[in-house]
């Protein structure tokens, strides 16, 4: 398909063979689906030799179909599936996420999964429901569209699915509601946590936390060394408050 205002076309099927080793190392990768052991030389190997035409086909891959591979013994095989057969178990962000449609980040399927609560109600949204999700703009939620309207995307997931992958979101429930409708950013370098950590106790009191500032932001966090996003809250006159003011924050949110 070619988007308008571009020249490129691009393919958006997954089982496109130009596409299918790019696909599978995404798929695998420690931010996705986190299979150890899924690494390009191994990939190189399934794809030339037929056992992986899609990436739905790794889950039915066997002990003997890999210790016929170059450098592939048997207990590095063992490893492996194991590292395979836990991956069904990863989250549903996880999930959309590694299923590489453009435009969609770790932070975007973090959004779309706690929006949509499962794959199929994703696969089945609407434009203006897809540009309803925060941060979500017309042109993601174009590229959302169109990845699910795919009919080779859509077998992809009924394989998917049919190998006990996780098409509903399964994340805890909030501690609390202290920070209930409050929105976040973290900019510069944290000294008493990671960025990480310090977005997941935000969420774990209710907060939301975003990687741009404007004026619906309710707080910017400022560590060390800040950058252009402590410039554009001093402009727009969003609260900036210091990693110690953070920690007051989530100490009474009891987070």
């Amino acid at each position: 398909m070619r988007e308008e205002g571009e020249v490129a076309w691009r393919c958006i099927n997954t089982n496109c063979p130009a596409r299918l080793k790019e696909s599978i190392l995404h798929f695998a990768s420690r931010k996705a689906m986190d299979v150890d052991g899924l690494g390009e030389a191994l990939v190189d190997q399934l794809v030339n030799q037929g056992l992986v035409r899609n990436v739905a086909d790794i889950y039915r891959l066997t002990e003997a179909d890999l210790v016929k591979l170059e450098r592939m013994g048997q207990k590095s095989a063992q490893n492996l599936l194991e590292e395979i057969k836990e991956s069904r178990q990863s989250s549903l962000d996880r999930l959309i996420f590694a299923l590489g449609i453009r435009f969609v980040g770790e932070r975007t399927a973090s959004l779309l999964a706690d929006h949509f609560g499962s794959m199929d109600k994703l696969a089945t949204a609407s434009l203006e429901e897809l540009e309803s999700v925060f941060e979500v703009g017309p042109k993601v939620a174009a590229s959302i569209h169109s990845f699910f309207r795919e009919p080779r995307n859509q077998q992809l997931l009924k394989r998917l699915r049919d190998e006990g992958l996780r098409f509903a979101q399964q994340r805890p429930a909030p501690r609390s509601q202290a920070l209930a409708g409050k929105t976040f950013v973290l900019t510069g370098m944290l000294e008493r946590s990671t960025r990480e950590e310090a977005k997941q106790r935000i969420e774990r009191a209710g907060g939301r936390v975003t990687g741009s500032v404007s004026k619906k932001t309710d707080y910017v966090v400022a560590g060390a060394d800040p950058g252009s996003k402590l410039d554009k809250a001093q402009a727009l006159g969003v609260p900036v408050i210091d990693e110690k003011q953070l920690e007051n924050l989530l100490s009474s949110a009891g987070s």
